[in-house]
């Protein structure tokens, strides 16, 4: 089953082309990973295939759901992890849970907002406003709200940005576990080695354009090249590039 197809899409803003005719098809229990510069594209795609807004041309459909035409199908079966980490900045971290799964309509929230409370080592924090948190502190509830409802197809933004190395590894292997347990993932991440440790399928994206994408055997061009070799060589991003030992500088 197809989870996430996206026909064509292009975005436009005012003069500036964000996305350049983008297409994808994502089946059920994938990790994908989304790969680019800042300004290529990333955020904007996540934001068309989640409904926040619309393409200027092309359809994105998730569970067979027109992102335009059926937003709130879509939104329902999903969950978002945006880019920037903003708990909403007036209620407490047990509070901004409790609102998530009150809006999500889940069973047995409270034992689920303790499990996550204590998953994220977070428990002193429980009483505390969003605004007084530290970014890794807001990352870790902003992951936290996504993950709760455990939807089958979820969005990450940059999930690890803000985690020390302690909890990027908790994170992954609950993201593991989740994929072997029948999940979707769609991830942007500047993270390349992350990327590469987690996700079963890969595409790199610059100035809009998909110029990558496949399994990392499908990108490699030599044998044993890792995903920011490949990275570097598509985007083209270094003054210097040396192919016999993949060295850059720039």
């Amino acid at each position: 089953m197809k989870v996430i197809v996206a026909e064509n899409i292009v975005k436009q803003f005012g003069d500036f082309t964000a996305l350049s005719g983008v297409s994808m098809s994502i089946p059920q229990g994938s990790f994908y990973g989304l790969c680019g510069p800042n300004g290529a594209g990333k955020t904007t795609l996540l934001k068309i295939l989640t409904s926040q807004i619309a393409p200027t041309s092309g359809n994105a459909f998730i569970f067979n759901f027109n992102v335009m035409q059926d937003p709130f199908k879509v939104k329902k079966e999903i969950a978002i992890m945006p880019e920037t980490e903003s708990p909403p900045s007036f209620l407490t971290v047990e509070e901004y849970l409790y609102f998530v799964a009150r809006i999500r309509e889940m069973e047995n929230f409270e034992g689920k907002i303790g499990e996550w409370i204590d998953f994220f080592k977070i428990e002193e924090k429980r009483e505390t406003l969003c605004k007084d948190l530290s970014k890794g502190m807001r990352q870790k509830v902003m992951l936290a709200a996504t993950l709760m409802p455990e939807t089958s197809l979820v969005f990450l933004d940059e999930p690890f940005i803000n985690l020390d190395p302690i909890f990027q590894r908790k994170v992954r292997a609950y993201l593991a576990n989740y994929i072997q347990r029948g999940g979707t993932i769609f991830m942007n991440t500047h993270i390349l080695e992350i990327a590469e440790k987690l996700c079963d399928r890969l595409a790199i994206i610059n100035r809009g354009v998909m110029i990558g994408e496949g399994t990392m055997s499908q990108l490699r061009s030599r044998p044993n090249e890792n995903l920011e070799q490949i990275f570097m060589r598509l985007v083209g991003g270094a003054d210097q590039y040396y192919m016999d030992g993949f060295d850059y500088e720039g």
